[in-house]
């Protein structure tokens, strides 16, 4: 099947459109953009300088991708979006190029960022996440494989959300969140680990309850980070799960949400 192009869409010639692209009218595709072969773009999107979209992605109508950051130290660098492939972006969805910082925004495969979400400067969106309507991401955010953020979320500058993480609706997130773990509110606290995802990603018995020994630890026995840290290398079996929670505990600059949802909810009602 050969490219189908609107007559009434506007395509620079420099545009670079690979093979079985489709282009619904009133889209703009600017120069310096790259889309791979089989993606659809919908009416009214607009694609500015600086995009790089992979094999068959579908952008509906309304987004607007590789637009200048809302950034004030942005100095007119050059700088990219880059999307992977079969990758959804739904009507209205926002993403900012990259600043002098990283140079780039990326959003990795098989991910769907649904409507109106809006994706920040410099932010990182792993493979195989869902990023529900209305969620807004600040810049310099990074976001793991497989994570899941809920409608009208807000994620804080800087803030990482680690693999397999579950971000309820509506939650403020001001610091990290660990992988694995579901976390709700303003601010967002822990509510426990992502049992159901994990599931429905067949990890076994074993991995979920090695998942849990973590953070029972973390969470449960009144130690600080570095305490808590130093019991996991001493006192739980060595896995990839442990080891995984372990590095991107140690890594966070932000410090990783350790309020407990049931703890607050507890202290509210008996004041």
């Amino acid at each position: 099947m050969e490219q189908q192009i609107s007559p009434r869409a506007e395509i620079h010639p420099e545009a670079v459109l690979g093979k079985n692209v489709t282009v619904e009218a009133f889209a703009k595709i600017d120069k310096d953009v790259i889309i791979g072969d089989g993606t659809w773009i919908g009416a009214n999107a607009t694609i500015y300088p600086g995009a790089r979209i992979g094999r068959d992605c579908k952008i509906f109508p309304g987004a607007v991708i590789a637009a200048i950051p809302q950034d004030l130290k942005f100095k007119g660098e050059y700088s990219t979006v880059e999307i992977g492939n079969n990758t959804t972006v739904r009507e209205y969805v926002t993403i900012n190029r990259g600043t002098a910082s990283k140079g780039f925004t990326k959003v990795g495969d098989n991910t769907l960022l649904m409507a109106y979400t809006h994706l920040g400067h410099d932010t990182e969106v792993g493979n195989n996440c869902v990023i529900a309507n209305s969620v807004q991401i600040a810049g310099e955010v990074e976001v793991e494989d497989w994570a899941v953020i809920g409608g009208s979320s807000a994620i804080h500058q800087f803030v990482r959300i680690g693999a397999h993480a579950m971000v309820s609706g509506m939650a403020g997130v001001l610091t990290d969140v660990a992988p694995y773990t579901k976390v709700f509110g303003l601010p967002a606290a822990y509510m426990g680990i992502n049992y159901t995802g994990l599931k429905r990603r067949d990890y076994s018995r074993e991995q979920i309850e090695r998942i849990h020994d973590a953070y029972r630890v973390f969470y449960q026995r009144g130690m600080n980070a570095s305490q808590a840290l130093a019991y996991m290398a001493d006192y739980l079996p060595a896995s990839a799960e442990r080891d995984q929670i372990m590095d991107f505990i140690k890594a966070s600059k932000r410090g990783v949400i350790r309020n407990s949802f049931k703890k607050s909810a507890v202290t509210e009602e008996s004041m």
